[in-house]
C-alpha cells in the first residue's frame, strides 16, 4: 500500500505549499458521500441491485416493450390504411384533372415561342375543385398530394394558402411565394419577370404551370383578384393554368371577385368525394374488414360518430380520436399486446410466438382474476376464434351495407348498431338450438321475424336493411347477390345459401326473371330453400338477411377474451378528448402524491403535512368549509401546520449543541412569519387563477368564496 501510495505521489506533478492547501480533492468528497448519515447516525441501506430483486420490474419493462411493439405495428397498419384509401378515392379526380390540365395546355394557342398573334384572350384556365368540407383541416393533405400528383406528370405546381393573400403583404406576398417554389430562392423584390425569364429557360417551358390555391373563400377577395389580373396579363409568356378549392358552392366565386375579374377566368368544375363517402369508406377499411385487428365496443363507436359529427364532419378529428382510443387500449390494458401476434407472420415484425403466448399465458394466470374460467381454454385457440369470428362479422356487416346501400343507409350508423351486444343477445336467446338446424328452419320459412324481435329504438338500421330487400327490382337483387357472393367467400353457410338464391334467377337480356326450370330438375329434398312459383325471390332475401343477423352477426364485446383486441372505456376517451380541466386540478391537488410519488404524504391519507406543496395544503384545508372560507381561519390553519418542524428540521436542532440567542430566535421568528404569509398568498393566487376561488368582494372583504364543489 506504502508503495502504491509513493508510486502514485511521484506521478503528479510538483506543486507549491499553497496550491496544495487549496487542492479540495473533490473526488474524495464524492466518494464518501455515497454514505450519507440518518438523523439517527446510521448508514442508509444499500439498494439491492440483485437480478432477483429486479424481476418484477424488469418483467413489467418488457410487458411496456411489447405493448409499445403492438401499438406501433396496429397504427402504423390502420394510419398507412387510411391514407391508401383517401388516395384510392381521389385517384380518380386527380387523373381527371390531370388530364384537363394537359387539353388545357396544349389547346391552349397561347405560348411562348413562337410570339402569339394579336388576337388574345387572356383568359385563364380555372379548375373549380368542390372538397363540400366546412373545416379546411381535411382538405390540406387533399391539395398537398394532388400536387406532388401533377409534379410527377411533368407540371410546374405551386400551393399557395389563403395565409398567403393576407391584406398586409397584398400581392407582394403570393409573388414571394411563387418565386420561392419555382426558384428554389428567395429575391428582396418580387416581380413576375423574373417568373417569366425563369420559364423561358431550357427545360422549364414546354409543360404546364400550375397554381393550387388551396381554399379559395378564406382568401382575401382584393388580393385574389390583383393576383388573377397580373397572371392574365402575363399568360403570354407564362401559361398558368389556376386550380382552386372551393368548400361550398361552385357559385363562391362569383360571390367573392368582381365581374371584370370573372371575365378572365375559363372555368372547370370537378367535385371529390363528400366527407360522409369518405368517413364510409374509412370505416369500412380501418374497422369493418379490421386491417390491423383492432377494435371498439359499442359505446366508443357511437362516441367517435358522434364526436365526428360534433366537429364539423371532420376526418381529421376522427382520426385523432381514434388514435387516441388505440393509445388508450395498449397503455391500460395488460392483454393488448397479444394483438402483434395477430398480426405477426412468421415473427416478420420482431414478435416471437412462443415468448408472446408464454407472457400472455401468465397474465391470464395472475393478473386477470375476472377471466378465470376462461384459463383452461389455450390461448392459442382463443385467438384463432377470434380472428374467424371477427372474419365472419366483418363479412355479415358489409353484406348489410351493400344491402342499405339504395337506401343511402350511412356504414358509419349500421357499424354502431351492428356492435350492439343487447341485440344479439336478444336473438341468440330466441334460438336454443344449432346454428346449422335453426338457419334451415328459418330459411325454408316464409316468415322474417327479425322486425318484430328488434325492439323500437334498437336495429332500425337493421330493419331498414330488411325493408329495403324485400322492395328491390330484379336486376338490382341480381347484383346484390353477386356481391354477397363475393363478401361470403369465407362464411361457407351463408355462400351455399347465395349461391341457390342466385339459381333462382336468370339473366336474360338485361334482364333478370326467376328461373323455375332449373329448380324442377333440383333434387329439393337436398336444398332448404323450397320456394315455389307463388312464392317471392326477394322475400327469400330478405329471410335470409334475417338469418345473417340472427346466426352469425356477433359483436366483438360477445366474442371470448375480447380485451386484446376491443376498447370499450368511452369514458377515458371522452376525458382525453374533451377533458375536465376543473375537475382534473381538484384531482391533482387532492392526489398529488400520485404525480410527486411521495410515499410520506400518501400514508398520511387527508391529514395535511408541512411536507405537501403549498397550495395542496391550501385546498385541502378549503375542503372543511363551506361556500365562504374566512381568510383569517384559512390563515391560521395553514401557519399551524406550514410552521411544523420536519424531521430534517428536529434532527439539526438536536445536533446543535449551543443554544441560539434570544435575539436572533426572534428574528427568524419574524423572518418565518413572513415567508408563511407570502407562501399562502402565493398558494391563493394559483388556485384563484385555476378558477377554484373567488376573491374578496367589497360587502365581504375576510372571505373568499368557492367556485367548484365536489369532484
Amino acid at each position: 500500500m506504502a508503495h502504491s501510495s509513493a508510486s502514485a505521489g511521484d506521478s503528479r506533478p510538483p506543486s507549491s505549499p499553497d496550491t496544495t492547501q487549496n487542492n479540495l480533492q473533490h473526488f474524495f468528497v464524492l466518494h464518501k458521500a455515497s454514505e450519507k448519515l440518518t438523523c439517527n447516525g446510521k448508514a442508509r441501506k444499500r439498494l439491492d441491485l440483485s437480478p432477483t430483486k429486479l424481476k418484477p420490474e424488469k418483467k413489467e419493462w418488457d410487458e411496456r416493450c411489447l405493448r409499445m411493439e403492438a401499438f406501433q405495428l396496429v397504427w402504423s397498419g390502420i394510419d398507412s390504411t387510411i391514407k391508401d384509401v383517401l388516395r384510392n378515392m381521389n385517384a380518380r379526380v386527380f387523373n381527371d384533372i390531370h388530364s384537363w390540365v394537359r387539353d388545357s395546355f396544349n389547346t391552349n394557342t397561347i405560348k411562348p415561342f413562337p410570339p402569339p398573334s394579336p388576337i388574345v384572350t387572356h383568359q385563364l384556365f380555372t379548375a373549380l375543385l368542390l372538397t363540400k368540407n366546412m373545416e379546411f383541416v381535411d382538405d390540406f393533405l387533399t391539395f398537398q398530394e394532388l400536387g406532388l400528383f401533377l409534379k410527377s406528370h411533368g407540371c410546374h405546381v405551386a400551393n399557395l394558402s389563403s395565409f398567403d393573400f393576407s391584406p398586409k403583404n397584398g400581392i407582394a406576398g403570393c409573388l414571394t411565394s411563387l418565386l420561392r417554389q419555382f426558384l428554389m430562392r428567395t429575391f428582396d423584390a418580387a416581380d413576375m419577370s423574373i417568373l417569366a425569364s425563369w420559364y423561358s429557360q431550357q427545360g422549364n417551358y414546354g409543360s404546364p404551370v400550375v397554381v393550387i390555391i388551396n381554399d379559395m373563400e378564406r382568401c382575401c377577395g382584393p388580393v385574389l383578384s390583383d393576383l388573377i389580373l397580373m397572371l392574365s396579363e402575363w399568360i403570354v409568356k407564362i401559361p398558368v393554368i389556376l386550380i382552386m378549392g372551393v368548400a361550398t358552392t361552385m357559385d363562391a366565386p362569383s360571390n367573392i371577385l368582381p365581374s371584370n375579374v370573372l371575365k378572365k377566368l375559363r372555368p372547370c368544375k370537378f367535385t371529390l368525394g363528400s366527407p360522409a363517402e369518405r368517413m364510409d369508406a374509412v370505416v369500412e377499411a380501418a374497422l369493418v374488414r379490421q386491417c390491423s385487428g383492432f377494435a371498439v365496443g359499442q359505446k366508443v363507436a357511437i362516441f367517435l360518430r358522434n364526436y365526428f359529427l360534433n366537429q364539423d364532419g371532420t376526418l381529421t378529428s376522427f382520426f385523432r380520436a381514434l388514435k387516441i382510443a388505440c393509445v388508450q387500449h395498449f397503455s391500460t390494458e395488460p392483454l393488448s399486446f397479444m394483438l402483434g401476434q395477430l398480426l405477426a407472420k412468421e415473427d416478420s415484425k420482431g414478435f416471437q410466438s412462443e415468448k408472446v403466448v408464454k407472457g400472455a399465458s401468465e397474465i391470464l394466470l395472475h393478473a386477470r382474476d375476472q377471466m378465470a374460467e376462461q384459463t383452461d381454454i389455450p390461448i392459442a385457440h382463443c385467438l384463432t376464434e377470434l380472428k374467424r369470428l371477427q372474419m365472419v362479422w366483418s363479412s355479415i356487416v358489409l353484406c348489410l351495407y351493400e344491402a342499405g346501400k339504395c337506401g343511402k343507409i350511412q356504414l358509419l350508423d349500421l357499424f354502431c348498431e351492428t356492435l350492439d351486444p343487447d341485440i344479439y343477445t336478444s336473438l341468440a336467446s330466441d334460438n336454443p338450438t344449432g346454428i346449422g338446424e335453426s338457419l334451415a328452419t328459418s330459411l325454408s320459412s316464409d316468415r322474417y321475424m327479425l322486425e318484430q324481435d328488434l325492439s323500437f329504438q334498437k336495429g332500425q338500421t337493421i330493419c331498414q336493411v330488411v325493408r329495403k330487400v324485400r322492395d328491390l327490382p330484379a336486376a338490382l337483387l341480381c347484383q346484390l347477390l353477386k356481391s354477397w357472393e363475393v363478401l361470403t367467400v369465407d362464411v361457407p353457410e351463408i355462400h351455399d345459401k347465395v349461391k341457390e338464391l342466385q339459381a333462382l334467377l336468370k339473366f336474360e337480356g338485361g334482364s333478370c326473371k326467376p328461373d323455375f326450370t332449373d329448380i324442377s330438375r333440383r333434387h329439393t329434398s337436398h336444398s332448404p330453400l323450397k320456394i315455389g312459383k307463388s312464392q317471392s325471390i326477394n322475400g327469400k332475401a330478405a329471410i335470409l338477411v334475417d338469418c345473417m343477423v340472427r346466426y352469425f352477426m356477433r359483436p366483438i364485446e360477445c366474442i371470448q377474451c375480447h380485451e386484446i383486441v376491443c376498447f370499450r372505456n368511452v369514458e377515458k376517451l371522452q376525458s382525453a378528448l374533451i377533458g375536465d380541466s376543473r375537475k382534473r386540478i381538484q384531482v391533482d391537488l387532492l392526489e398529488f402524491h400520485k404525480i410527486l410519488r411521495c410515499s410520506c404524504c400518501s400514508r398520511s391519507g387527508n391529514i395535511p403535512l408541512s411536507s405537501m406543496p403549498d397550495t395542496s395544503i391550501v385546498y385541502t384545508l378549503a375542503q372543511e368549509h363551506g361556500d365562504l372560507i374566512n381568510l383569517h381561519d384559512w390563515f391560521q390553519s395553514f401557519k399551524t401546520i406550514a410552521s411544523q418542524p420536519s424531521r430534517k428540521g428536529e434532527c439539526k436542532l438536536k445536533q446543535s449543541p449551543l443554544p441560539k440567542r434570544r435575539k436572533d430566535v426572534n428574528e427568524s421568528e419574524n423572518k418565518s412569519e413572513a415567508s408563511i404569509q407570502a407562501r399562502f398568498c402565493r398558494a391563493i393566487t394559483e388556485l384563484q387563477i385555476t378558477g377554484l376561488i373567488r376573491m374578496p368582494s367589497k360587502k365581504r372583504r375576510d372571505s373568499v368564496q368557492r367556485v367548484a364543489f365536489g369532484l
